[in-house]
């Protein structure tokens, strides 16, 4: 009798190697996706997401916890199946950028629901930025016009490079009409995008740049009721992909917009808290993105119908891209183990690990750590 086949007879788990968890830091990730091609690795975790999606009743899902201060927001975002566990901590500070940092900062985590070892630590912020941009164009190419070509592009800032190339290779979209109120914003992703083949017009306001639009993408990072989109300026067929509405008290759409339209959701409970419906009646008639893709609810009903998808971020994206990046990470060599969990020959014996340590005096110590 073998060892695993003894330990089964006496109904005892067979004791594995335990393997650090995988470390993807932002180098990493930057030099990974730069291997794989940015356009490839949005077109992967849009499959990901779909497939994810279409299993929406095997997670276990709840709105993420947030931590909201007059600077920003800092927030966790969990989510699991029977097999994994995800985790994303990001925040959203607006007035970073004034002090040289993103706006927005993310890492995740991916753990194994069986024994809860972690298996993933990765950086998320140039991830979260990729899932985004992989979600709107999953939801445009479900819900658009299939002839849509032209796309306003209000909010210029960190997202938005990725959101102009999800649509455009994902999507189809030719033509980009761009407005932000910093030109600066303009400006840079203008610079980023040359060479792209796709036509940048850069436009004096709002109200200007979503005429002729068949999707306009706002995704503007102020935390305020904002109007950045208002019934008048609306044109029938229209697909409105609504990104920066994403907390309590920030919106971009007009109620008069959210009236006229059909109205997709990612997850509604979340969503009635912090996408543009927070300011309708509880009521609202929403479509969660997954009822369409699985086919149980129709999306579009007709060329001339306006429709929202009034995205705020959910974890189950996340899940999707850090399975995404775990994989691509382990088959490409990128990463390295890191020692998180520490290493005992008994794993009752979490002391022991300190018994052959030798203590440091403690005049050694700095004044600083004197409690």
């Amino acid at each position: 009798m073998n060892h695993a086949q003894n330990a089964q007879v006496q109904n005892r788990p067979v004791r594995t190697e335990f393997q650090s968890p995988l470390y993807l830091s932002a180098p990493d990730a930057v030099a990974m996706v730069q291997h794989l091609g940015l356009n490839n690795c949005m077109a992967c975790i849009a499959d990901h997401i779909q497939a994810d999606f279409l299993r929406w009743h095997d997670f276990d899902k709840s709105p993420r916890v947030a931590h909201h201060s007059h600077h920003g927001v800092i927030e966790l975002m969990p989510i699991s199946n029977a097999q994994a566990y995800s985790f994303k901590y990001v925040n959203g500070h607006p007035g970073n950028t004034a002090l040289g940092l993103p706006t927005v900062m993310a890492f995740g985590l991916l753990a194994d629901v069986q024994t809860g070892a972690p298996t993933l630590i990765s950086e998320l912020t140039l991830t979260t930025a990729l899932r985004t941009a992989a979600t709107s164009a999953l939801a445009a190419k479900t819900l658009a016009r299939p002839d849509s070509r032209v796309m306003a592009l209000i909010g210029n800032g960190a997202q938005s490079e990725f959101q102009a190339l999800a649509f455009q290779h994902l999507v189809g979209v030719t033509t980009l009409r761009l407005y932000d109120i910093d030109p600066q914003a303009t400006a840079k992703l203008v610079s980023n995008l040359s060479g792209s083949g796709l036509k940048l017009v850069v436009c004096p306001s709002t109200a200007h740049a979503v005429q002729g639009a068949d999707i306009v993408t706002t995704i503007t990072a102020d935390k305020t009721c904002a109007t950045i989109l208002s019934a008048d300026m609306l044109e029938p067929g229209m697909h409105i992909n609504a990104v920066g509405g994403d907390c309590p008290g920030k919106t971009e759409l007009s109620a008069g917009v959210l009236r006229a339209a059909k109205v997709f959701v990612e997850y509604a409970l979340q969503t009635r808290m912090e996408g543009d419906i927070q300011q309708m009646p509880p009521d609202f008639a929403v479509t969660e993105l997954w009822e369409v893709l699985s086919q149980r609810c129709v999306g579009r009903d007709s060329a001339q119908q306006i429709t929202v998808f009034d995205s705020v971020g959910f974890a189950l994206e996340d899940f999707s891209a850090l399975r995404f990046m775990h994989d691509a990470a382990l088959a490409l060599g990128y990463g390295q183990r890191l020692d998180l969990i520490p290493s005992m020959q008994d794993p009752k014996n979490l002391f022991g690990t300190l018994r052959h340590a030798r203590a440091m005096p403690c005049s050694a110590l700095s004044a600083s750590c004197a409690v």
